[in-house]
């Protein structure tokens, strides 16, 4: 038996809970499904209605001693994290349904809690390594150029560099939705997948001219040479045909977006390994844009309009999810403060200085270095 008729249908009901009401995406419908069919498994599929803190307990148990299958590692904390916590919440939710919740005590679900010590260890923050513009550039520079392929893979790490847009937006991105003229792209969650669904405009982060320049060269290429029009994939997928040795190879590009996001992670790879630099994902590019914004920005209302631009609501958001300090700058900011700072005459001081010495001039006749040096 490797399914129970009860079960599924409720697992039904709760996916569409979570999708029409709580309006999780499918990957985090996914994730919740996997943790509850693991559960399942390991009952030998009992019907949901039996449930109760022992099974609770016992899963939990049985979960720790799981080894990861790729790594042959036990699970990490945060994947032990993750799937009772989906099992907590499946379970409460069902404690309310009828013909649940006169056998499934609300408080049994506690018992998918790990100790506090393992919870603290599950979703502790952690530094991960975040690619400098230099070294971006560097791989960009070292990119091959020439067919039509090669230009779009650069042109690809080029407009994320000076987007930072997602790489799941890139692959449903259109040509109409880029306007070079005007600096920006227009994120429009009707045909573009944006996260949340959300649509705004992004401005093309100061990054460099040489990197804009590899962006519009890509567009006119597209528009002019090839003649595609506003509804054509910005960064088309790979044309594939039978060659002449009866094998698969590339052969130009196909008038096509992206199904999925693989292409792009899979030209990451490459190039990062062709330049010898260790490989950064697609999406340590906005840390990398938002380490920069740290330093460009000199108002909060700059630092406003730098989070706006990578598609956020607010500004906590940027900081508490990219923005923290790097191990070692932290390093050095800590030095520079255990030394004596010197006081360095600041604007506003300066234009205070000027006018009194203008005002000094006025009254004495031109004279004002010799007052202004009692003073």
């Amino acid at each position: 038996m490797n399914h129970h008729p009860d079960n599924e249908r409720i697992k039904h009901k709760y996916f569409t809970f979570l999708k029409e009401c709580k309006q999780q995406d499918e990957s985090s419908i996914d994730s919740a499904a996997a943790a509850i069919s693991r559960f399942g498994s390991y009952t030998k599929y009992r019907d949901f209605k039996a449930f109760n803190f022992n099974q609770a307990i016992a899963f939990k148990n049985h979960l720790a001693k799981q080894t990861n299958q790729r790594t042959g590692k036990p699970l990490s904390r945060s994947t032990l994290n993750s799937t009772l916590r989906h099992l907590k919440t499946f379970f409460q939710w069902l404690s309310r349904e009828p013909g649940y919740k006169s056998r499934i005590p609300y408080s049994d679900t506690d018992y998918f809690n790990l100790s506090e010590k393992d919870v603290r260890i599950a979703t502790a923050r952690r530094e991960t390594p975040v690619p400098t513009v230099g070294q971006i550039k560097h791989v960009i520079e070292n990119m091959p150029n020439n067919s039509a392929i090669e230009r779009r893979n650069r042109s690809l790490i080029a407009f994320i560099l000076l987007t930072g847009a997602r790489d799941s937006a890139i692959a449903s991105m259109k040509l109409k939705h880029v306007d070079i003229s005007g600096h920006s792209v227009f994120q429009d969650a009707r045909e573009v997948n944006t996260k949340f669904s959300k649509t705004f405009t992004t401005f093309f982060f100061p990054v460099g001219d040489d990197i804009q320049q590899i962006v519009a060269d890509w567009v006119r290429y597209l528009r002019e040479e090839l003649l595609w029009g506003d509804d054509d994939p910005l960064f088309p997928k790979t044309k594939v045909v039978n060659g002449d040795d009866k094998m698969f190879q590339a052969c130009g590009l196909k008038r096509e977006h992206w199904s999925t996001t693989s292409p792009i992670r899979t030209i990451f790879h490459n190039a990062f390994e062709s330049a010898d630099l260790p490989y950064f994902n697609p999406h340590s590019f906005r840390k990398t844009l938002v380490t920069l914004g740290q330093k460009m920005c000199r108002s909060p209302e700059d630092f406003k309009a730098w989070s706006q631009n990578l598609g956020h609501e607010q500004v906590l958001t940027t900081l508490h999810s990219y923005g923290e300090v790097q191990q070692s700058r932290q390093g050095e900011i800590i030095q520079q403060l255990s030394t004596p700072r010197v006081e360095s005459v600041t604007q506003s001081t300066a234009k205070l200085i000027q006018a009194v010495k203008e005002h000094l001039n006025a009254q004495q006749g031109g004279n004002y270095e010799l007052v202004y040096s009692k003073i």
